[in-house]
């Protein structure tokens, strides 16, 4: 597994993405910017500014189990593909009651009644993905999940967000704000 990776979203009047729309889903949302920058690693870690930063880090697949995670290698594809000019930041914090619950009874919901990573393959390879954990950080989301994908798959992406979001897994969603970007 790779070491975790630090990762910056920088709103502001920068960045090679430009802010589309920012849309709350649920809960309140975020100020509006025009841009959007990425920093990962040490770039990350010093201090930035903007409208607003999101900071989160990769970590270890946590409700993944093996025979997923190489299910997900074969067909995942990297960030920054040329033809993937199209970007959503999704961050999510879920509520206490869903941390009040044992890892393998959030597992249970996640993937066994909501059909999560299932649901997610069917768009691998055309949506690639990034989650970043920000609750240990005492960011004001506890997920920031990064989707590129091609204007061409734009469709099957609002369809995988649509599945996703009719899940029993977002009853436990408190704050959900939807950023679309492109360059």
């Amino acid at each position: 597994m790779p070491l975790p990776l630090q990762v910056a979203f920088v709103a502001g009047s920068s960045g090679i993405w430009r802010i589309e729309r920012i849309t709350a889903v649920a809960g309140e949302s975020l100020p509006p910017a025009e841009r959007l920058a990425v920093f990962e690693g040490p770039e990350a870690r010093r201090p930035l500014e903007g409208s607003w930063i999101l900071r989160g880090t990769t970590s270890n697949e946590r409700y993944t189990n093996r025979e997923e995670l190489k299910a997900l290698s074969v067909k995942e594809e990297m960030l920054l593909r040329p033809q993937a000019t199209r970007a959503a930041l999704i961050p999510i914090r879920r509520t206490a009651a869903w941390w009040d619950l044992a890892q393998d009874e959030r597992r249970a919901i996640f993937e066994e009644q909501s059909h999560h990573i299932g649901i997610g393959m069917e768009y691998l390879p055309a949506v690639a993905r990034r989650l970043h954990h920000s609750r240990e950080l005492g960011e004001p989301f506890d997920f920031l999940t990064w989707f590129e994908y091609a204007p061409e798959h734009a469709d099957a992406f609002e369809e995988l967000v649509r599945r996703l979001r009719s899940t029993a897994e977002w009853r436990y969603v408190e704050r959900e704000v939807d950023i679309r970007a492109s360059r």
